[in-house]
């Protein structure tokens, strides 16, 4: 094994070494799109391309289908006894961890997340996640209802079938994970579409897995385009259910794609526009850093990102000003492939651009740029997709910046004057992902939390989680949760069986 690098020239060394797999993983092998085409996967790290892609359409959708459907029909992993399936799924973990510095570099180089995030983060709660499940793989019980002596109802839980997941290119590994694994542990066969901006690692997982004995047909990877392999994908009249993770817009295409193909299940998570709510007696050092964690980690380019923050009005100026101080001391850009880097490139210029209009929008409608608000070129930046930390302090409530999700390293500031008001302008948005309370008085805490419509709310915290909580949303955030133990059973079905007795 190669020592890892530990500094920027040396993980630009072994990028440079680097030759990714770009074919689509079907049915236990690695292959090209049937039309042969591809496309250039360029970095946003530095603009080079990394790799040539497989472009799939339907033609792979539809082999990937079939070969999920034998998979599952023959029953070469759904009837494993379930100690076996534990094995593999840890074994696939176990992969996992031992190709840390590989997968890692592929994930930074593909979505320009910095690279010690990567190697701290990403991979590791990608292998925590199907070890999690895979513990579960011998602890799936059926039911006996309660029908009285002459009876026995037996409620059995039994795979859905072919599942196909979609993911975003903000978290490939983890969210890959989420749906992965309590998919297979539930005895389901998968078709992952990863997004056309991240494809590499999610390619790199089929390899592993083969590696750790998943028998082929169960786990098949095809990269493409949304309208080229994900529309297909959802459309598809042999897939029993879609696991989706993405834009509210492209989450209500699939509802669509479900009723126009053969009723699929659908389970969404969607967009957020999550609230902080700072009460006068918060303890402003803390809610500056939870703040400033929440919106410019992973350059804010986070679903459940507190991109909003509800201040009461006394304290807003000095928890803006710690905001501010905090994203300076504690969370530096640059270079995505330095590791001392906190702030890494945004995915792709168009995204770039998208962001860096919000900013302007946000100017025009009446903000105050507190900080940041450019695209950063300095320090070798240039060749890359970065941006700055950006505050826009004073924003009205209907002003786009404050209702609109701009998936990026920018925070609106908007004030308040009763707890009254705090409610009403968290709940007065389309989305209900997650928000936070920040507060001195317990009781206020109680009320608002359970004011707030959100999936989940902290209190004098942000973005703490755990395998054990369940994640999704309320309203156009979507419905359907990963993690926990509840996750399993959305990829799975209740049969009853009744026995009488004469």
């Amino acid at each position: 094994m190669l020592d890892r690098p530990t500094t920027r020239a040396g993980w630009e060394a072994r990028a440079a070494d680097l030759k990714p797999e770009g074919r689509a993983f079907i049915d236990g092998r690695l292959v090209p799109a049937r039309s042969g085409r591809t496309f250039e996967k360029r970095s946003p790290v530095d603009g080079r391309i990394i790799a040539a892609v497989a472009d799939c359409d339907a033609a792979d959708v539809d082999a990937a289908v079939a070969a999920a459907r034998a998979a599952f029909e023959d029953g070469r992993w759904r009837n494993l006894p379930p100690a076996e399936k534990k094995r593999i799924l840890l074994a696939f973990a176990d992969r996992i961890r031992a190709d840390l510095d590989h997968l890692a570099l592929l994930e930074t180089l593909d979505v320009g997340k910095v690279i010690g995030n990567a190697l701290a983060v990403d991979v590791p709660f990608c292998a925590n996640c199907l070890q999690y499940y895979a513990e579960f793989a011998d602890k799936l019980y059926d039911e006996i209802a309660p029908v009285g002596p002459d009876d026995t109802a037996l409620v059995r839980k039994e795979p859905l079938g072919v599942i196909g997941a979609i993911v975003p290119w903000n978290y490939p590994l983890i969210i890959s994970a989420w749906k992965i694994g309590p998919a297979l542990v539930a005895g389901n066969s998968v078709v992952l579409k990863p997004a056309e901006q991240s494809p590499l690692s999610a390619i790199r997982l089929g390899q592993l897995a083969k590696e750790a004995g998943l028998p082929d047909g169960v786990l098949n990877i095809v990269p493409g385009f949304g309208e080229s392999a994900g529309q297909p994908l959802a459309l598809h009249p042999d897939v029993d259910m879609i696991s989706f993770t993405g834009s509210t817009e492209v989450g209500k295409l699939m509802m669509v794609y479900a009723g126009q193909s053969n009723m699929k299940r659908v389970a969404l998570e969607c967009g957020g526009k999550s609230p902080h709510v700072v009460m006068a007696d918060a303890d402003l050092d803390a809610a500056a850093e939870g703040i400033a964690w929440g919106i410019f980690y992973n350059q804010g380019e986070t679903c459940h990102a507190g991109s909003r923050v509800l201040v009461h009005r006394s304290v807003q100026a000095a928890l803006v000003e710690k905001i501010a101080a905090v994203a300076k001391a504690q969370i530096p850009l640059g270079h995505a492939l330095d590791p001392a880097a906190q702030m890494g490139a945004l995915v792709e210029p168009r995204h770039l651009e998208r962001v860096l209009g919000y900013v302007e929008t946000g100017r025009a409608e009446g903000a105050r740029i507190a900080c940041g608000g450019r695209r950063a070129t300095a320090d070798g930046l240039e060749a890359g997709l970065y941006m700055e930390a950006t505050i826009l302090d004073d924003v009205a409530p209907n002003a786009r910046v404050a209702r609109e999700e701009i998936f990026g390293p920018v925070l609106v500031v908007t004030p308040f004057e009763t707890e009254a008001d705090a409610v009403r302008l968290a709940n007065d948005s389309i989305y209900g992902l997650a928000a936070a309370v920040w507060t001195a008085d317990m009781n206020a805490a109680h009320r608002l939390t359970r004011s707030i419509r959100a999936g989940t709310v902290w209190v004098n915290c942000f973005d703490r989680s755990s395998l054990a909580t369940p994640f999704g949303g309320f309203k156009q955030s979507g419905f359907g949760r990963d993690r926990s133990p509840h996750a399993i059973e959305k990829y799975m079905d209740f049969k009853t069986v009744w026995t009488a007795y004469r």
